[in-house]
């Protein structure tokens, strides 16, 4: 019985790191290990030692505690943001749309921290509620107009990353929250911060905000959903064949809308856990912050995988703060996006040698394509 036992729990145990053996990991590896050497080219030819160069940036994220958490904190949204497009692209959606969602997350949370007075604990929590509410309504006004009108959710999460742009300016120079004599609002009160500064002596003066955890607590509950679950079930099938699934009695539209919804409120609690545990107040912006977009490369590199998102959210932030560290001896800190996006593109370009080898593997064996 015991081992009976133990052949059932492990199955569920591999399930959970899948994405290890099916080959993504290693392509993922392999394409790090190809944008990197690039980098190393591009160092070399512009004057620069690559070791040193790449010591520099390993320094500058592991060198103190303080500068690791600070690439933690720079990672935070962009897993929210990352998980946001893999579970949309599990369904067969791209959700290109998950900056605007994680605007109006924190332009909610704003609202909520500024006009509803309620006590230290539960004023976060209403904050964040309510910026999960409107990144899922953001979310979900494209998923409706997929499944029941037709239109492309590109097109419409386009648009609504810009209809979210102008709105935050629009409130932000608004006299009920702008700060007097600023291009910001005001701050939100110290009952809606969700950050704690009890770890000031092991980490310096870093805001480390309770976004950390519940980044983690997203990933683990979107595999759940994903894996685990009817809805996941359905979502999941509706990505592999939309009119198979129809066929099979799934919900189609119901679950196009679904999917956009919980992706539009992963990308708002990204913007909502941004302004209560860093920023504390939005700006007037001259352009889109990128997070949605950076979401997107994380989504990637992870193997649109919501484990995989984790961990490529925490390599990228990694690059991006340790490679400000560059500056330090001369080398420009653009050299980080030339890396990333290598091994975004080697990572498509294998992705394209995997299916070819799928099809001459079914064609030799004489499997019907």
């Amino acid at each position: 019985m015991k081992q009976n036992n133990g052949r059932k729990a492990l199955p569920g145990i591999c399930s959970v790191f899948s994405f290890l053996w099916k080959g993504t990991f290693l392509y993922t590896l392999l394409a790090v290990f190809i944008g990197l050497f690039v980098g190393a080219i591009v160092l070399a030819v512009t004057g620069f030692n690559p070791f040193f160069a790449y010591a520099t940036l390993i320094q500058g994220v592991f060198g103190s505690g303080k500068n690791l958490m600070y690439a933690i904190q720079y990672a935070t949204p962009i897993i929210f943001t990352g998980l946001s497009v893999t579970f949309a692209f599990k369904t067969g959606l791209f959700n290109i749309g998950a900056e605007g969602q994680y605007i109006v997350g924190g332009i909610a949370a704003l609202v909520v921290g500024l006009l509803v007075p309620l006590p230290f604990g539960l004023h976060g929590l209403v904050c964040i509620l309510a910026g999960m509410l409107a990144g899922a309504i953001w979310g979900g006004i494209a998923g409706v107009l997929k499944a029941y009108k037709g239109i492309h959710e590109v097109i419409v999460t386009i648009m609504l990353n810009w209809i979210a742009f102008y709105l935050q300016n629009f409130l932000v120079m608004n006299h009920i929250f702008q700060r007097p004599n600023s291009t910001a609002s005001q701050r939100i009160p110290e009952t809606a911060r969700i950050f704690t500064e009890a770890l000031g002596p092991l980490f310096g003066p870093v805001k480390i905000h309770w976004g950390m955890l519940l980044a983690v607590v997203s990933v683990i509950v979107c595999w759940l959903i994903l894996n685990k679950t009817t809805l996941g079930y359905n979502l999941r099938a509706c990505g592999f064949n939309r009119f198979a699934a129809e066929y099979g009695g799934i919900p189609v539209k119901r679950s196009i809308v679904a999917s956009m919804g919980i992706s539009g409120l992963l990308a708002g609690l990204g913007g909502a856990v941004q302004l209560l545990g860093v920023t504390q107040n939005l700006t007037q912006l001259a352009s889109q912050e990128g997070y949605g977009f950076d979401g997107i490369s994380v989504s990637m590199i992870g193997g649109v995988n919501p484990i995989g998102s984790l961990f490529a959210g925490l390599f990228y932030g990694g690059m991006k703060y340790g490679g400000s560290k560059l500056n330090t001896i001369g080398a420009p800190s653009e050299l980080v996006s030339v890396i990333i996006g290598v091994i975004i593109y080697s990572i498509a370009i294998m992705g394209a040698f995997k299916v070819l080898i799928k099809f001459f593997k079914a064609k030799k064996e004489g499997i019907p394509l």
